[in-house]
């Protein structure tokens, strides 16, 4: 049963219980339903939703808040110069609501709740906020005739309209890439493009594209404190931040990547929300922090929690949480989320990183029912979990069809850089079956993500010399780049990389603080070196999702040593892949899967392998993609 269903059956059952009580009592307990009932309580309206729910052709509205325990709440807004209108108490006691006439629906209306006389917050569904600190350096460029703050108002209020500018979907049935042939492209707006708007991320689009990805993962888009951010200091579930633009331009950056056949992926915070979120704010201490009746909040927090902790056991969070999944994925037509910090939705203490890791059963169950939530509403839509927990726990996970992120930055540094150990090169985990996953295509292999240090940053700052081979310097180190590519793109299942790091970006993650911006440096793609680096990267990528050998569950690898080799085995092909990672020549025994010729993809040459095992000595850096036939 929803809760919202359950709350009108409640309101029922007040309605019967007020005709039995003594008389004019303020508040009866039913030991039917365990529940309070509130005599003077008012139904809500059947077909009422929360936030704002319009009737009459937009003409009315009815505002519907969940603040269980509240005094009084009123409604402030344009609608009546800011004098608040005093809601109706739901007989349950758990909502408070009211019906507003005389609404113009071609018209933005701000609006707050007054709470208890005192409190004034913004509508935790709003679609839209305006915020007094921040809107002002939003330009007009990204986001067109932006309603005006309300003179004499403070905090941040939310916004309605009923008769919303409409948008036209030209994509109406878009087939997304198959999991096992997923490469997705992690950005954020801010740093991607100047403008820091969708319209020129649109414009941008055929650069990726002729890429080869086939998926784009954004950093948050809902709304968070202040401008410039990673997005995860999220304050609203369901507003469209406008430092990136409006709603419509958002909708029209989708369609434009499901016209070229690119997914879009959203990455959202539901483990967390910062203070100047009104659900936070409904139920808070003095300093500010979530108070112990706070229905969503938990007053503990994890070892990595930055903001307030999201209490996943409560049923109010659990109908919060699913109500924001399934907005985002009607309104927007998005194929899939990114849950930051899935392994948080926990309410087991723990003061350590590793026993927070520890298989949780709770956590386990709480997962798959949002899993299941968000695959009755669309059972293509792509899970993709930030979970870095124990591996059991993670397989349970994967062999339901949910992704794992997994982060070989460490590794794959090492051995760009050219190093065997401090912590060592072995890239192992590019491959699913070290995990125990029984699927083959629910692990998300990276070697750089937003929150890595950037490997040609690192090459070029600690990368090993040994004569005059130097990983130090700038093309010995992007050739190491497309080396690293060859595996990180030939392992079966979903791939990821960060924005420019198919171009060799190399500004450090720390400069100007971790988070804040960092040049956005388009220039790189007019430097041959760094262009170069590109098209291996497009090479790489066509060739994984044109070919099912690259998508094989029969494979041998060899990831540990300086010669890294990977064999992949398909009816139709068969590959055989060997880097040298050190930075003196290495002379390797590769057990190709046949004697024959032998085609190198990368090169147009091919070998005549003669006799098993092939032995083959390769300079430092040198890297072969073989086939028995050209691949595709």
């Amino acid at each position: 049963m929803s809760i919202r269903i359950a709350f009108f059956l409640f309101a029922i059952f007040g309605v019967l219980g007020m005709g039995c009580s003594k008389k004019n009592p303020a508040i009866t307990p039913d030991s039917s339903t365990n529940t309070i009932i509130i005599a003077n309580g008012k139904p809500l309206p059947t077909g009422t939703i929360d936030g704002v729910t319009f009737i009459n052709s937009g003409t009315s509205v009815i505002f519907n808040i969940y603040a269980p325990g509240k005094k009084s709440i009123a409604v402030i807004g344009d609608f009546n110069s800011w004098v608040g209108t005093a809601m109706n108490e739901t007989p349950d006691g758990n909502r408070w609501w009211i019906q507003i006439d005389n609404i113009d629906p071609n018209k933005e209306y701000a609006y707050q709740y007054l709470v208890d006389g005192t409190l004034k917050v913004a509508d935790p569904y709003t679609q839209k906020v305006l915020d007094p600190s921040n809107d002002s350096y939003i330009p007009a460029s990204v986001y067109p005739n932006l309603k005006a703050y309300p003179a004499g108002q403070t905090g941040i209020v939310s916004v309605f309209q009923a008769n919303q500018p409409a948008y036209s979907w030209k994509v109406t049935s878009f087939t997304r890439p198959a999991q096992k042939n997923l490469v997705i492209y992690e950005l954020l707006v801010r740093d991607f493009v100047a403008t820091h708007s969708y319209q020129t991320l649109t414009d941008t689009l055929s650069y990726l594209a002729n890429l080869g990805v086939n998926a784009i993962e954004l950093m948050p888009v809902n709304e968070f404190e202040g401008n410039s951010s990673w997005g995860y200091n999220t304050n609203f579930g369901f507003a469209l931040d406008k430092y990136y633009g409006t709603k419509n331009a958002y909708k029209a950056f989708i369609d434009a990547c499901h016209a070229k056949g690119i997914a879009v992926i959203q990455d959202i915070v539901l483990e967390d929300q910062f203070g100047s979120s009104p659900m936070v704010q409904l139920y808070a201490t003095a300093t500010g922090s979530p108070s112990a009746n706070n229905p969503w909040f938990s007053a503990t927090t994890h070892p990595d929690g930055v903001g307030y902790q999201l209490n996943h056991q409560n049923a109010a969070t659990q109908y919060y949480a699913k109500n924001v999944m399934k907005y985002w994925m009607q309104e927007y037509h998005i194929d899939g989320f990114r849950f930051d910090q899935s392994k948080g939705y926990t309410q087991t203490v723990t003061t350590t990183e590793a026993a927070w890791a520890n298989y949780d059963a709770s956590r386990v169950a709480l997962w798959e029912n949002y899993n299941n939530y968000m695959k009755s509403i669309d059972p293509g839509f792509y899970v993709i979990l930030e979970h870095f927990a124990d591996n059991s726990e993670q397989k349970v996970l994967a062999d339901q069809g949910m992704m794992m992120w997994t982060n070989l930055s460490s590794p794959a540094d090492q051995a760009t850089m050219g190093y065997p150990t401090g912590p060592v090169w072995d890239l192992s985990g590019l491959f699913y079956d070290g995990y125990g996953f029984t699927a083959p295509y629910n692990l998300v292999a990276y070697f750089e993500s937003h929150d890595e240090e950037r490997s040609m940053f690192k090459n070029e700052t600690y990368g090993n010399i040994s004569g005059n081979y130097s990983t130090k310097d700038i093309p010995t180190a992007l050739k190491r780049e497309e080396m690293l590519a060859a595996f990180l793109f030939s392992s079966p299942g979903p791939k990821m990389l960060w924005q420019f790091e198919e171009l060799g970006y190399d500004i450090s993650i720390n400069q100007n603080g971790r988070v804040g911006e960092k040049p956005i440096l388009w220039n790189y793609n007019s430097d041959i070196n760094r262009r170069h680096l590109y098209s291996i990267y497009a090479k790489l990528i066509k060739m994984k999702i044109n070919n099912t050998v690259f998508a094989t569950t029969n494979f041998k690898y060899n990831l540990t040593g300086a010669v890294k080799i990977v064999q992949l085995l398909d009816n139709a092909v068969n590959v055989e892949i060997a880097g040298n990672f050190d930075v003196v020549n290495q002379t390797a025994n590769i057990n190709f899967p046949s004697t024959g010729i032998w085609y190198d993809n990368m090169t147009g040459a091919s070998i005549n392998v003669t006799a098993l095992p092939y032995t083959m000595t390769l300079s430092p850096g040198e890297y072969h993609v073989y086939s028995s036939k050209l691949l595709n």
